[in-house]
């Protein structure tokens, strides 16, 4: 595998414009040449790659959901949950804060340094991270599995805790530094790799949880290891090219907001998966069958995680260029931006739940093997959900931007609780379609709750927005009523200003014939090689 080069172009260098095009966002300054790409790019990379991406991880998916029986698969749910959970939690999320300051440092100058300091610093908590799971390996196992025998099960997940955060310490570190396709290379590989590690772990080895788990931590290490052969080289050549910030300084800038990062990844975590340890604890007096039903709740979220999993990735690339245009002014471009990106996924993943809802039966009945019936029965109200959080995970880069993280911790937070109480009330009395139906409430009341805040920072969401949002409550009714809905909306949107502006309209037609512009020229290129 290679690597980009890391050289600037002439074009780069050139200070951002306040036109609608898309400008190249290099950062002068402190870069020692690391490549950066603009965000139509990144948007584009991200995609063209993600399609590829999604395929294999929907590919495991029905395998893990094929062979393991609803047990192992709720056990395995609950250990993902568990490293998610844990892997930014023990790093005190200072990872979290490179798409808002790496930028700042890069453009003083000072990037060297802030790298060093925060690798050295998150490499101490890892492993103070790792030292404490492994010793309260059984008490954990109470908690996560419901059980205190999952000791060995909570023993890889000590190893794999440590793979992980360091995973994510280089996603985090060049997605900041908009090195888009880097990043891109690592989660491919790491794709391919979680897929072909599970599918001989689970036919070789052994079909349980510790499998996937094993297979999951063997994927990370094995994207992890060029990328730090190659980073490690490229940072040793790099230089400061002003004095470092003073210790004091640096950590009084990161800290404050890595720990309202802190506290929004972990109650993000928990928010996304609380109904799960309800259902763990208050599911079933036997944990074999409060497991089974979270193995029939993950059959359900295969598929809506894949356009979660989307959302994050893009709202992750949108965050550094939205705060540069934020550390440059241009609040109102931050604005549209942001206003425009909520339109179009809101628009796409509802498509995307369409499509998903036509071929459910067939997937649930052929690949699944008829073993979730629960799972398809919750799966509209699992693919609302999940589309209401992921607009929320968009919707709060206004909040980042303006260094309100705080806000986000409340709506979701207010959110959680509503999700406890709401489970504590429904899940005794309807099963697992009771945990489903309050997850779906606390979902959407803390979008609601992150849109409202927006408002008060000075955010304006226009009515072709709130429509849009309001859009995902049609796939309760079936796809065929969903998809005439959607039908309706996109002539609603081609034939009025109502929905989209007639700026927003110029701005989606000229991102979509710049790259049509560039595969007509690929495609001559590739006529004239042939010819």
């Amino acid at each position: 595998m290679t690597f980009p080069e890391l050289q600037l172009s002439k074009n780069e260098a050139k200070p951002a414009t306040h036109s609608n095009t898309p400008q190249s966002n290099t950062a002068p300054g402190g870069g020692g040449g690391l490549r950066t790409d603009t965000l139509a790019d990144s948007l584009f990379i991200m995609l063209s790659l993600m399609v590829m991406q999604r395929l294999v991880g929907f590919f495991r998916a029905i395998l893990f959901c094929r062979w393991l029986d609803p047990e192992q698969l709720g056990q395995w749910d609950m250990a993902f949950g568990f490293l998610m959970l844990a892997a930014p939690l023990a790093v005190l999320a200072l990872p979290g804060t490179f798409g808002r300051y790496a930028e700042r440092y890069r453009q003083r100058g000072q990037l060297r340094g802030f790298i060093k300091r925060t690798a050295t610093l998150c490499a101490i908590l890892a492993v103070v991270a790792v030292v404490v799971v492994w010793v309260a390996r059984g008490w954990l196992s109470q908690q996560i599995f419901g059980t205190p025998e999952q000791t060995e099960l909570m023993a890889m997940l000590a190893v794999g805790l440590l793979v992980v955060i360091v995973y994510n310490y280089f996603i985090s570190l060049f997605t900041a530094l908009r090195n888009i396709r880097l990043v891109s290379a690592m989660q491919m590989l790491n794709v391919l790799a979680f897929a072909g590690l599970g599918i001989v772990l689970l036919l070789g080895w052994r079909c349980t949880a510790a499998a996937a788990v094993v297979a999951y931590a063997g994927a990370a290490l094995v994207a992890l290891l060029p990328v730090v052969w190659w980073s490690t080289r490229v940072l040793a050549n790099l230089r400061d090219e002003s004095l470092p910030t003073a210790q004091s300084s640096l950590w009084t800038t990161l800290i404050p907001f890595a720990g309202w990062i802190l506290i929004i990844n972990l109650l993000t975590n928990l928010f996304e998966i609380v109904d799960r340890y309800m259902i763990v604890h208050y599911g079933s007096t036997l944990a074999s069958e409060s497991l089974a039903m979270v193995g029939n709740y993950h059959s359900s979220r295969v598929m809506p995680l894949l356009l979660t999993s989307v959302a994050a990735m893009l709202a992750t690339v949108l965050t550094p260029h939205l705060s540069r245009d934020w550390e440059a002014g241009r609040r109102e471009r931050v604005t549209a931006q942001l206003n425009l990106f909520i339109k179009v996924m809101a628009f796409g993943l509802t498509a995307l739940a369409v499509v998903v809802m036509f071929v459910a039966p067939l997937l649930f009945g052929v690949a699944f093997k008829d073993k979730f019936a629960e799972g398809l029965a919750v799966l509209p109200w699992s693919l609302t959900y999940c589309i209401w959080f992921s607009l929320a995970m968009v919707a709060q880069k206004y909040l980042w931007c303006a260094e309100k993280a705080g806000l986000v911790g409340a709506a979701l937070g207010i959110g959680l609780v509503v999700n406890i109480v709401l489970n504590l009330l429904l899940l005794p009395r309807m099963g697992l379609l009771g945990a489903v139906l309050a997850t779906s409430a606390a979902n959407l009341l803390a979008l609601v709750l992150i849109l409202m805040f927006n408002w008060l920072l000075g955010f304006r969401l226009d009515r072709g927005t709130w429509a849009l949002l309001a859009a995902p409550l049609a796939l309760c009714l079936g796809p065929w009523v969903s998809l005439l809905l959607l039908l309706a909306i996109a002539l609603e949107a081609f034939n009025t200003d109502r929905l989209l502006s007639p700026a927003e309209k110029r701005q989606l037609s000229d991102v979509c014939s710049s790259y049509l512009e560039r595969f007509t020229i690929l495609q001559k290129v590739l006529r004239k090689t042939n010819g």
